[in-house]
């Protein structure tokens, strides 16, 4: 079938939703994913939406309202899509929130655009995220919601284009309902293209574990008598994964621990490699972070013999394995900024190396050498040789020498944290634009950087009382990070114990998904048309495109090309 350009071109129906009651003029409208709303926002005439999603993608959009007068019991309900013939995307299968909604009033550092207000960020599901089962007993339950005269308020949808799917137009609507009965219809077209997303993501990520970084938080407010723990650890693990792999981002999986044997070499069980594949399977993991050999053997030279042996045995684990896409890395050493850490480096990595086993050494550092890093008169020497994978700061990444470095076969993912100095980059907080966590992405597969990383396990909770009602998650009286090492959040005043996900966790999602329409393009030969559609959006990690309408036309270019190939 011949598709015109205006059939990929994303676009929003303009309509105006108004219900007129005793009590209340509620409005109802709706923007797409990436923009965040503010409570303090008038009301858009947007009540219509259509999106597009490959087949195996998820798309989101938001639904706001808003009222001069008080409106009690306000809830959303999903509708079945319906496509041709008997093809239909059931509501039962899409996942709806209530977008809660923390006060800022001191922005993050160097946030010059920053406005005082109350920003959406934690998501609160309709339903446990995994069982599906209503919750009960929040703190901030979902729905009913009572909105407040004046406020806008936002509801986060997200609709599912299954692997089977027939490609195609599918219309619907989803319904504002309030306490009273009156309801509110929102059209929605979703445009299912005719490809697949893979099940396994080419974008590589370690973002660390929220369950694991949880039981250090609940441990610390349980001695403090504040609450107790989650009563079932094994069902937060599953929670967290779950979650994560929906999202497109690795969840942690359990560790394999080889084991010395009575000949010298090393084994690692196959029950924890049969194990260790279920997890990979069942959560789509590309990239595994293995124990760093330098808190097990003292000394990588006298040691060189039982090094070996114990990386040898990853060997044989990967081949039992069997699951060729999966990385083994280590982390063998975070942002070294001294010289001991850099001899550190040279030192422990160029002996892995030395081995040439399936085990990549991962360093989060620039690819280039500061010279006098130390001061004036030091220069600490560089880490090539030593390294596999190297991970430089947004703002610390330098084209040139990052291509010398794939040159030789070497890797390069990024990562955002806090930055006191240099220009600005897409930094990661939720007084930032949500484009912040899009963009990444598109600017990292315009220079080939094959992965994403991030500290605090996403769930950085611990220097705040509640981060529900509290952004100032990092940082000290006078330097405030909103957000900073959180990007999800305690499920608990949600109703269940895990986590609960977050505007920028979708938008997260959104990016590694449109990573994946630029790799489909770079296995088919395509790349460099790809790059044209890219580069005008990913200039640099200081010069990106910030409409997030532009980015969704070039979304729908890559999708052109992608079905154009089939």
């Amino acid at each position: 079938m011949k598709r015109t350009a205006s059939y990929f071109v994303f676009s929003f129906f303009v309509c105006c939703a108004v219900m007129d009651s005793a009590s209340a003029r509620l409005r109802v409208w709706t923007v797409g994913s990436a923009r965040r709303v503010l409570r303090n926002e008038a009301a858009d005439t947007t009540a219509g939406v259509a999106i597009s999603a490959a087949r195996n993608e998820w798309e989101g959009f938001q639904i706001l309202v808003r009222a001069d007068e008080p409106v009690e019991g306000i809830t959303v309900q999903a509708g079945d899509l319906r496509g041709s013939a008997d093809a239909v995307l059931r509501a039962d299968d899409a996942r709806l929130y209530r977008q809660h909604q923390i006060e800022i009033t001191k922005g993050t550092y160097r946030n010059e655009a920053f406005k005082p207000g109350w920003y959406p960020d934690p998501l609160i599901p309709f339903k446990h995220p995994l069982t599906g089962a209503h919750l009960t007993g929040a703190r901030f339950p979902a729905v009913p919601f009572d909105l407040p005269a004046g406020q806008t308020h936002g509801f986060w949808v997200d609709i599912y284009a299954p692997a089977e799917a027939k490609a195609g137009q599918y219309r619907g609507a989803y319904r504002v309902v309030s306490g009273g009965g009156t309801a509110i219809d929102v059209p929605v077209t979703l445009e299912v293209w005719d490809f697949a997303l893979p099940r396994v993501s080419t974008l590589q990520t370690a973002f660390g574990s929220p369950a694991g970084r949880m039981r250090g938080y609940y441990r610390e407010r349980a001695g403090q008598g504040k609450e107790a723990e989650p009563s079932d650890w094994d069902a937060v693990e599953a929670q967290c994964a779950e979650m994560l792999s929906r999202h497109r981002i690795n969840a942690t999986p359990p560790g394999l621990r080889p084991a010395a044997q009575a000949d010298g070499s090393y084994e690692v069980p196959s029950e924890q490699v049969d194990r260790l594949r279920e997890f990979i399977d069942r959560y789509h993991v590309n990239a595994i972070s293995i124990p760093n050999p330098a808190g097990i053997f003292k000394d990588p030279a006298a040691d060189r013999q039982k090094l070996f042996a114990w990386l040898k045995s990853w060997n044989d684990a990967a081949a039992q394995l069997d699951r060729p896409g999966v990385t083994f890395y280590i982390y063998l050493k975070d942002e070294p900024n001294d010289e001991e850490a850099y001899k550190f480096v040279q030192k422990w990595g160029s002996a892995i190396r030395q081995a040439k086993s399936v085990v990549k050494v991962m360093v989060v550092e620039q690819t280039w050498t500061e010279k006098g890093k130390g001061g004036a008169d030091s220069d600490w020497g560089q880490l090539h040789g030593a390294v596999d994978i190297w991970c430089p700061l947004f703002c610390l990444f330098r084209a040139d020498s990052a291509a010398k470095r794939q040159a030789l076969g070497e890797t390069i993912w990024t990562y955002t944290a806090l930055c006191q100095g240099g220009q600005p980059s897409p930094w990661w907080h939720i007084d930032y634009p949500l484009l912040n966590y899009r963009a990444p992405a598109w600017i990292a597969w315009r220079y080939r950087i094959r992965g994403l990383l991030y500290w605090g396990g996403m769930s950085y909770w611990r220097q705040v009382e509640d981060p529900w009602t509290d952004a100032w998650t990092y940082g000290r009286p006078d330097l405030v990070y909103n957000g900073e090492g959180t990007i999800v959040y305690p499920g608990r005043p949600a109703g269940y114990d895990g986590i609960a996900p977050s505007l920028r966790l979708k938008a997260l999602r959104d990016s590694v998904e449109d990573y994946e329409y630029m790799s489909i393009l770079e296995r088919r030969g395509l790349a460099e048309e790809a790059q044209k559609i890219v580069e005008p959006l990913a200039q640099s990690w200081f010069d990106w495109e910030r409409d997030p309408a532009e980015y969704e036309k070039a979304r729908a270019k890559l999708a052109k090309l992608i079905i154009g190939a089939e």
